[in-house]
C-alpha cells in the first residue's frame, strides 16, 4: 500500500494529505513490508530535496500561478 501511495506522489510531484494519513495508518498498524520502508525512504529524500511537495504547498503554489 505504501509503495502505491509513494508511486503516486512521484507521478504527480505532490504528496496529498490523504496519502500522508494513509501512510501513517499503515505504519501505526505495522501493516507494511521492508519494500514499503524503502519506498518511504525514497519519498522522504524527495520531499527533503523539493522533488515532491506536500499538498498544502502545492495548493499554495497553484494559487500564486492563478
Amino acid at each position: 500500500m505504501i509503495r502505491t501511495l509513494v508511486r503516486s506522489a512521484f507521478q504527480t510531484g505532490c504528496l496529498s494529505v490523504a496519502s500522508e494519513g494513509l501512510i501513517r495508518q499503515v505504519l501505526e498498524m505495522k501493516g507494511y513490508q521492508p519494500s514499503d520502508l524503502e519506498a518511504l525512504n525514497a519519498l522522504n529524500e524527495a520531499l527533503n530535496s523539493g522533488q515532491i511537495q506536500r499538498e498544502a504547498r502545492c495548493k499554495n503554489a497553484m494559487a500564486l500561478i492563478a
